[in-house]
């Protein structure tokens, strides 16, 4: 499904962190605010992420099989480990097991036999490696992408199709077509021409042609096979939008008819493709990037069959790869974790399956979590705090001097309608339909695949779920949907040491309150804020206060592009703006909302910290973290987030309220002489 949502950290793969890792059946406790995390020696008026995080970064190294380690994949850690042990239980054929344990469980068995994929090797991949043999034109290619598409759910083989929200009518699914293709994480590496960029568009070149011959081809014609596929993305990422543009959700709506989409690529027969789909009936549908499908008629019309042979074998064996034999494992691990991101060991194949299932069957192993790990009482205390700072968020737009009453209107319409999301789903989704076997790993995929893909397909044309959710109840993260105007936290992020209930509230607003802050905040970033209440992208501000507001907006964007995240490579501000401006804005009304909560308490210094410097350090600590070179290389691309260092200091220099917490003066690196300030 088309999400246009913020996250609060970046999805990255979470590998264990060691083989010798036990499963657990209890969760380990760790404080929200750990003073033994600090380093006290280091003066917090001069880099306070040190003062805050130099503890924690002397006692967590980066485990070998980690491209990063902070405080949030620590507890991903754990929780998954938790998980494992969910797992291997219910993967033991006792009497009793319930429906949801007996199918989550098989999952489990037929994943962690490793002996019968080591015997099939390529095999599973040949009913398919046949059928792309067998093509002999772009319509069959038409008919075997949408077959592939179908079995391959987040895998854009040279496009992608699925459903999403209208942008003009958020109430209404429809279809979206969107560019893809790539096998690189963004049309950068094909496009950078720095010495960094040419090795690993080399290294990536003769990768994929390791992995044509691991499917049989011989060596020479693997190489030269390799050459036609680096040739086709490039193409394909010539046309492709920035990750900048593509964070203006104005470049990303075009919608047309068939014969519109038709005529942006003749030689493609779009009618052919969609009823292979069985999607019925499309009357409108939303084409992200018509560039891209207009540069991809030009490779139709120049390209034999096959050149799309080649490029469709190697994305196959790509998206599979994690399925199959040791050597697809391997030789996968080694270029896009070690050379991509630095990391040194082969994640343990529990931790992949967790992860599998987690994926796949999500909500059914979600249930067990939530019934072991999450309580009505965080619940509720959390549901609490998400008011409080929505209070403070109107108290801080009734405020705003720059801001018009038109504008502030429709800005309470729009705080007012936000929904709150807490710990898991209303309705849990029900999986009973897709077929698990206890010997059938590769098979359990695809089933679980062709469920979710169709799942999302026939969601066009009906009634949005405002009930649905995009992560998974484990999940350490949490987002807002700027199209269903909603603020999600699964039970996974709600536990210590993000939220930690034996604490006082200082830390808990600190971090908890501050990650609220932050996402209430994504609803008025500078992508946020393009859509209504409703959800539809529709200009509600008026042309003075949006000028205003980009005037602020800059502010930050400059500033935060002056840090340095390795060697001479600086943030790009604005690609992470959005983040940016929302982890400024959640820590303040985080900030706000603990002191409305807290006014008639008498608080007293804690572990020699006063109530303010405890509500900062506990902001810091979530952010406690550290990772490798290669990945500070591909995130500097990639990643809307600024790293954890910048986005505490970032924050902390532009609020007054910590200099005065900790009696910085002016001139000192945490306190800026020229303060940025959006909400």
């Amino acid at each position: 499904m088309w999400l246009l949502a913020a996250l609060l950290i970046i999805s990255e793969v979470t590998w264990g962190q060691a083989n010798s890792e036990t499963p657990l059946f209890s969760l380990p406790y760790s404080p929200s605010l750990d003073v033994s995390s600090m380093d006290r020696t280091a003066d917090p008026c001069a880099d306070f992420y040190k003062h805050a995080c130099g503890g924690w970064l002397k006692n967590n190294p980066i485990p070998p099989d980690q491209a990063r380690w902070d405080v949030y994949s620590k507890l991903a850690n754990e929780n998954q480990r938790f998980l494992w042990g969910i797992l291997e239980q219910a993967a033991k054929p006792a009497a009793g097991r319930s429906a949801i344990e007996i199918q989550i469980g098989d999952y489990f068995q037929a994943c962690m036999d490793e002996a019968s994929r080591e015997k099939a090797g390529v095999a599973p991949l040949r009913p398919v490696l046949d059928a792309i043999a067998g093509l002999k034109s772009i319509p069959d290619v038409a008919v075997f992408l949408a077959r592939a598409h179908a079995a391959n759910a987040g895998n854009q083989i040279l496009f992608g199709f699925d459903s999403g929200q209208d942008f003009a009518d958020s109430s209404r699914v429809i279809a979206f077509v969107a560019g893809g293709g790539l096998g690189l994480p963004d049309r950068d590496y094909y496009l950078k021409t720095d010495a960094k960029s040419a090795e690993t568009l080399q290294r990536y070149l003769e990768h994929v042609g390791k992995m044509l011959a691991l499917l049989g081809e011989p060596a020479q014609q693997a190489k030269t096979d390799a050459q036609t596929v680096i040739a086709i993305e490039t193409a394909l990422a010539e046309a492709s939008l920035s990750r900048v543009d593509r964070r203006d959700p104005k470049k990303l709506f075009h919608p047309v008819d068939l014969a519109k989409l038709q005529a942006l690529t003749p030689a493609f027969p779009w009618k052919q493709y969609f009823a292979e789909r069985e999607s019925g009936r499309i009357p409108r549908i939303n084409v992200t990037e018509p560039a891209f499908f207009q540069a991809l008629q030009k490779q139709f019309q120049s390209r034999g069959v096959e050149d799309w042979k080649t490029y469709l074998r190697w994305h196959l064996v790509h998206i599979k790869a994690p399925l199959l034999s040791s050597a697809f494992v391997t030789e996968n691990f080694e270029f896009y974790n070690r050379h991509l991101r630095g990391v040194e060991a082969m994640p343990p194949l529990w931790k992949r399956c967790v992860q599998r299932i987690d994926r796949d069957l999500g909500e059914a192993l979600g249930q067990v979590f939530v019934e072991k790990t999450f309580g009505a009482d965080t619940k509720a205390r959390t549901v609490a705090m998400t008011k409080e700072i929505e209070a403070a968020m109107q108290t801080e737009i009734e405020q705003l001097p720059w801001m018009s009453p038109a504008t502030k209107k429709r800005a309470f319409e729009k705080l007012h309608a936000i929904a709150n999301k807490i710990g898991y789903p209303d309705k849990w989704r029900d999986y009973s339909s897709v077929k698990i076997q206890r010997d059938d790993y590769y098979g359990n995929v695809e089933r679980a695949t062709l469920f979710e893909v169709r799942r999302q397909l026939q969601k066009i044309g009906k009634p949005l779920d405002r009930g649905e959710w995009q992560m998974t109840p484990p999940t350490v993260n949490a987002y807002y949907d700027a199209q269903m105007n909603d603020i999600n936290f699964p039970a996974g992020v709600l536990q210590p040491p993000l939220y930690d209930p034996q604490l006082d509230d200082a830390p808990n607003y600190g971090n908890t309150g501050a990650t609220i802050g932050h996402e209430l905040t994504h609803g008025f970033d500078d992508e946020g804020r393009q859509f209504d209440a409703k959800g539809n992208l529709k200009d509600w501000w008026t042309m003075k206060d949006a000028m205003e507001f980009s005037k602020r907006a800059s502010c930050v964007s400059d500033q935060y592009s002056q840090f340095t995240i390795i060697d001479d490579i600086k943030i790009n501000g604005k690609l992470t703006l959005g983040e940016d401006v929302a982890d400024l804005g959640g820590t303040l009304l985080a900030y706000m909302a603990w002191k409305t909560a807290t006014k008639n308490q008498d608080l007293k210094p804690i572990d020699g910290l006063t109530p303010d410097q405890r509500f900062f350090v506990g902001m810091a600590q979530w952010a406690c973290g550290d990772e490798r070179p290669e990945n500070k290389r591909l995130n500097a691309i990639t990643n809307p987030h600024s790293p954890l260092e910048d986005r505490v200091n970032g924050v902390v220099s532009n609020l007054p309220e910590f200099g005065k917490a900790f009696a910085c003066r002016a001139g000192q690196p945490m306190v800026r002489a020229q303060q940025c300030r959006v909400w």
